[in-house]
């Protein structure tokens, strides 16, 4: 599917509740345990577009990168990203290896679509689809600013070995662990939540501390 025709489609979600959407595609949000299903939503989105449920470290069409992110309100009403965007995992040798242009970060954001939804709370009995974004890397700063969060990465495992990485490095997008429970070996590469702010653009957009 062509990303043009997955946002006309994605935009008629706008609205509606994706709670539902995720019974009417059979997707598990809790199980008999009463374990949660912590990516329900983005693989409501990916059934309803007609994906397979994906784990790839590819991008989800081949040519263009989806994801889905939480807001929650502020005190004045308003919605504010929830947190950070996790992005791709990081493979050591492959970080080590190639250059920012040739990476799965790159490849991830260079043609995005995210997915906003309203999280009401972790029951997630209801969460409406709040708006739907594209994103491309064309912008000389934010690019610039990615790839120097990247290489400050990839010196870090080569000078200092993987376990030196640290959720501190990277102005808008940061290496830190992912994965269940404290003492997690995994790592991957977050959008912070500014830089989350960025993509969905008009009413989020907020100022980035990017290289001048």
């Amino acid at each position: 599917m062509e990303r043009v025709e997955a946002i006309k489609r994605l935009t008629t979600l706008v609205g509606q509740d994706l709670r539902q959407l995720a019974d009417h595609h059979r997707v598990t949000v809790w199980s008999k345990e009463n374990k949660k299903n912590k990516g329900w939503a983005g693989h409501t989105i990916e059934r309803y577009l007609g994906l397979a449920i994906n784990s790839s470290r590819s991008p989800n069409f081949g040519s263009w990168e989806l994801k889905l992110v939480p807001l929650i309100p502020k005190r004045t009403g308003e919605l504010r990203v929830k947190e950070t965007m996790a992005i791709t995992m990081i493979d050591p040798v492959e970080v080590e290896n190639k250059e920012f242009e040739e990476s799965h970060l790159f490849n991830k954001l260079q043609k995005m679509v995210v997915v906003a939804r309203v999280f009401e709370s972790q029951a997630d009995n209801c969460s409406l689809v709040h708006s739907v974004a594209s994103f491309d890397l064309d912008n000389p700063q934010i690019y610039e600013q990615v790839k120097a969060d990247y290489n400050l990465v990839r010196e870090t495992i080569i000078t200092q070995g993987f376990s030196s990485l640290s959720g501190k490095m990277g102005k808008l997008v940061q290496p830190r662990t992912k994965g269940q429970g404290h003492g997690s070996t995994s790592r991957a590469f977050y959008a912070r939540t500014g830089f989350v702010a960025h993509i969905l653009g008009e009413g989020y957009s907020v100022p980035l501390p990017v290289k001048p």
